[in-house]
């Protein structure tokens, strides 16, 4: 059995680093779009990585579960690179602090329980994160203290509490576009 690496997001990046750290290692490669992923498995195929394209939902504690006993399955996991995401370009606040907070939580918490010793992973972020003023250390705290089941449900994290403007241009851009 190989060792195995999980690789959420089937985009450019998650590509690029498991080319570079997954040479050897089953990849395991999921993605809410199975066509994206089995797309990327391909070609990774071709260029002489063991890759396995994996339908799953990074929004769902139960999807992330059901990969990580499929990646189990398979030999130890060693690796974790979470590239999934959403921005606002693409989803809603709501979606975006489901798939992006929360889904990264339960992703990190449940591979945190089974990795190997030694096992390493990394999360990349967007640019968009930047956008939105400091949270400050009470938030902060809040943000890494809180259970995950119940981020979602913290005050600050209310959709009519957070204010990006990019958003708020898409917003009205939808709207002038229905008129």
């Amino acid at each position: 059995m190989k060792d195995v690496m999980i690789v959420v997001g089937a985009g450019q990046i998650s590509m690029a680093i498991a080319r570079r750290m997954g040479y050897g290692k089953k990849i395991i490669l999921g993605d809410k779009n199975i066509d994206h992923a089995l797309s990327i498995g391909k070609i990774m195929d071709e260029a002489g990585f063991d890759v396995e394209a994996y339908e799953m939902d990074l929004s769902s504690r139960q999807s992330i579960l059901d990969m990580i006993a499929y990646a189990k399955s398979l030999g130890k996991i060693t690796m974790l690179v979470n590239g999934a995401g959403v921005s606002p370009s693409q989803a809603s606040i709501e979606t975006i602090l489901k798939v992006d907070l929360f889904g990264t939580a339960v992703l990190l918490e449940e591979v945190g329980k089974v990795i190997e010793p030694g096992g390493v992973g990394v999360t990349i972020s967007s640019q968009s994160g930047h956008r939105m003023e400091q949270l400050g250390a009470k938030k902060d705290r809040l943000l890494a203290m809180t259970p995950t089941e119940e981020l979602l449900q913290l005050d600050f994290l209310q959709p009519d509490q957070i204010h990006d403007t990019l958003h708020a241009y898409q917003l009205a851009k939808r709207c002038n576009e229905k008129e």
